[in-house]
């Protein structure tokens, strides 16, 4: 029995964090010629728990067939139309050293339902460099630019120092939707969502884990107490107080 694709709900922030995954868990199962998956094995491939994921794919009006499962075909189709991905949407990058220009040459957006259309910098040395087919224009160009190439979304990959004016400008060139990849906080008016990526902040949160793990391998010798700074003290099984 076929479904029909649903008018666009609003998902819950989490629920639409999850789908890029599940979609990514689709794709490989399609080209392994898979035609159905279970919940089972699909919330396992996608690194969540199935009744989650039922609950996910319930808000898009997917509940799958008892003792078949999901159709792979459709259901990537519900998602690609709920995430906006049934167009291959403009992108434009501000900011090619190595960061931008290894965004630039990455080969994975396309197959994402993106292109990146435009590249920015203000450097004059970087200006006409050719990348992946594209030629780095200058940051002043973007308005026409962006207009001609019905931006909507913009990456940052400048230093911190820079990712502000830039921001603005981007938004002042009417893109609505910013990834900023630079190490600080952008302010940006209503109805501009932000996506920030920071490297540094994720291996400093693998650094705590990795810390607790040799703190908790330590307990026994320690006596159960772990010393922090300011005189305070932890036993490595309680979470710290006014966190």
């Amino acid at each position: 029995m076929s479904q029909q694709v649903p008018a666009l709900p609003d998902l819950p922030e989490a629920t639409v964090a999850r789908l890029p995954e599940y979609l990514r868990a689709l794709h490989h199962l399609a080209e392994s010629g898979n035609d159905t998956v279970s919940s089972e094995a699909l919330a396992g491939a996608a690194g969540v728990n199935s009744a989650k994921l039922r609950k996910d794919l319930s808000h898009l009006g997917s509940y799958g067939t008892r003792g078949v499962g999901y159709d792979v075909a459709l259901l990537i189709d519900q998602i690609e139309y709920v995430l906006g991905l049934t167009q291959r949407r403009a992108v434009a990058l501000v900011g090619v050293g190595n960061l931008g220009h290894a965004l630039a040459g990455y080969a994975g957006f396309g197959s994402r339902g993106f292109r990146i259309a435009a590249l920015f910098d203000a450097d004059p040395g970087r200006v006409g460099e050719h990348i992946n087919g594209l030629v780095v224009r200058h940051i002043d160009e973007l308005p026409e630019i962006a207009e001609a190439e019905s931006i909507a979304i913009g990456v940052i990959a400048t230093p911190a120092t820079a990712a502000q004016s830039v921001a603005d400008r981007l938004v002042a060139a009417g893109v609505t939707s910013i990834l900023n990849f630079a190490p600080c906080v952008l302010s940006v008016p209503d109805g501009v969502d932000v996506r920030k990526v920071d490297l540094a902040i994720e291996l400093q949160i693998l650094s705590f884990h990795e810390h607790r793990k040799a703190s908790l391998i330590a307990l026994p010798a320690a006596g159960g107490l772990t010393a922090l700074p300011g005189g305070l003290a932890a036993t490595g099984t309680e979470e710290a107080v006014g966190s």
